[in-house]
């Protein structure tokens, strides 16, 4: 530890800009923030693409495979509230510095994992990490920047998020198709080591005067209110669960579930310092704004989830090709999201926001119609929209859901915020991984009942398929061996057929699910109360 100490100190007189007097530091500290920002945001992005060679790895199903995106998000999302608690009682480098080590660690961890449970014990390690990394970062540049620059700090560490949602599939296409699976964990492990260094170097250490009681009990009730829930809903057509969903097991996830629900709820309305305040509900605009982003996070997350699944098990395409066709979605957000934030302030913010959903559930709609012979064109036009989409909606919706809210209030709005997006995510991939296991089940039932072996079409499809075949094999092929391909090939087609029909169902509900979010964006108040004016002029 001495030695680097008089590193440091050498380092420090070396270059004075890192020092905490100079005024330069903090856009050190800025940009060393944005390493742990990029790699957190973009870890729950850049796995989207790789589901399919995981499952293939593993052999294992959509079932179990969804975890691995759940996990994290949920865990990332009950980390967040906790954050603030551990930042003030043990100092904020010293907690950012343990964020980007479980991180890391759970990154390494997650590139040697040997099967699917251990994967996705790995992600809650991560996700630990990165639940606790952004809210402290973003804490982190808003004490040292000064309120006149804070605005452009903010602005630069964003950068660091969109851009890791619009790369990050892209990204983990190219190391999959050219590496393996496993490289998109393992990729984190230097940036980590480097984004620890930057932290232990530069960061100077601050811990807050007053320390409140942390709220234990909240935040057990939450975790295993969410838990339960999330686990019923991800597992009541798991082909391990027999019973379905009236089985044992899912009914007592419910009701664990709604007991820890109830726990919650006495709990924050109870104690002086809760773990989430709920009293932000009472504000109008705030609860319509995070129905309205719980239902994009079903919408959105979900859906992002099952586009690569498509993509890769019904049209053939790479990881590459896969994630590459993600990237004008977070091009077109960015680029839409100072419009719509411009349109807010000139005009109604509903404009922008009845937009957005507009687009987005229309952008799902296109996408129920999706087949085996989907061109490029039939792909690219609904993410289009939905960059679109994204952008009207995001920036205005921010804007109106803290119209009403007090300075200091801020902090709790925003962290509750990115828990309802979280835990929207959450449940939307599990709720669609539902869905798409049960829809396949329907489909592949409905179209073997509506299959005669006897009729012409029939006969004639496998005769095509058997001609193939034999060409293929060439002419010493046995007529026995040609007949078992080609049923196999009609049989594969078949399967996929049912799989794009499932796929379509879920991208019906999403669609669904969106377009309902006009309805709370109709509600919302567009004006501030005429006594929050009045307070203002005070």
């Amino acid at each position: 530890m001495g030695i680097f100490q008089a590193f440091r100190r050498r380092l420090l007189n070396k270059f004075p800009s890192l020092q905490p007097e100079h005024g330069a530091y903090h856009w050190w500290v800025l940009a060393n923030i944005m390493i742990g920002t990029f790699m957190a945001v973009l870890d729950s992005t850049i796995v989207d693409v790789s589901m399919p060679k995981i499952m293939a790895a593993f052999g294992t199903s959509v079932d179990k495979i969804t975890w691995i995106a759940t996990a994290y998000m949920l865990v990332f999302a009950v980390m967040l509230p906790t954050s603030g608690w551990l930042a003030d009682r043990f100092g904020y480098k010293r907690i950012y510095f343990t964020a980007l080590l479980l991180f890391t660690t759970g990154s390494m961890l997650c590139g040697t994992a040997w099967n699917e449970n251990a994967l996705i014990f790995f992600r809650v390690i991560q996700a630990v990490g990165g639940g606790l990394m952004m809210p402290v970062g973003m804490a982190i540049i808003t004490r040292e920047f000064p309120p006149e620059q804070r605005g452009l700090a903010l602005g630069f560490w964003s950068i660091a998020g969109a851009a890791s949602v619009s790369f990050g599939p892209l990204i983990g296409g190219y190391l999959i198709d050219n590496l393996s699976w496993q490289s998109i964990f393992s990729i984190n492990v230097p940036f980590g080591c480097l984004g620890m260094l930057s932290t232990l170097i530069i960061q100077r250490e601050y811990k807050s005067e007053t320390i409140h009681s942390f709220d234990f009990v909240g935040f057990l009730s939450m975790s295993a209110f969410l838990s339960f829930l999330l686990v019923a809903l991800a597992d009541g057509n798991a082909a391990w669960n027999v019973g379905g969903w009236t089985s044992q097991f899912i009914i007592t996830c419910f009701a664990l579930s709604f007991m820890g629900l109830i726990v919650f709820l006495v709990t924050e309305f109870s104690v002086k310092t809760p773990l989430v305040d709920l009293g932000l509900l009472k504000d109008f605009n705030f609860s319509l704004a995070n129905i309205l982003l719980l239902i994009f996070g079903l919408g959105m997350f979900g859906s992002t989830f099952i586009q690569p699944l498509y993509l890769q098990n019904a049209l053939g395409y790479t990881a590459l090709q896969s994630g590459a066709v993600f990237l004008p979605v977070g091009i077109i957000q960015a680029v839409m999201s100072p419009v719509s934030g411009r349109m807010a302030d000139k005009l109604n913010p509903k404009i922008p926001l009845v937009l957005g959903v507009v687009f987005m559930g229309f952008s799902m709609y296109l996408n129920s119609f999706l087949s085996l012979f989907s061109e490029q064109a039939q792909i690219m036009l609904p993410l289009i929209l939905r960059g679109l989409g994204m952008g009207l909606l995001l920036t205005p919706l921010m804007s109106v859901s803290m119209m009403r809210i007090s300075k200091e209030k801020m902090a709790q709005a925003s962290g509750f915020i990115a828990i309802t997006r979280q835990v929207g995510g959450s449940f939307g991939v599990a709720l669609l991984g539902t869905i798409l296991i049960q829809r396949q089940t329907f489909h592949t039932a409905i179209i073997g009942q509506s299959i005669q072996t006897g009729s012409p079409v029939f006969q004639h499809s496998l005769n095509s398929y058997a001609a193939f075949a034999k060409a293929m094999a060439g002419s010493s092929a046995h007529f026995y061996q040609v007949m078992l391909q080609a049923q196999s090939m009609l049989s594969s087609y078949l399967a996929k057929q049912a799989y794009v029909q499932a796929i379509n169902d879920c991208y019906w509900v999403t669609a669904f699910l969106t377009l309902a979010g006009i309805i709370p964006v109709l509600l919302l108040g567009s004006k501030q109360k005429p006594q929050s004016i009045a307070n203002l002029k005070k």
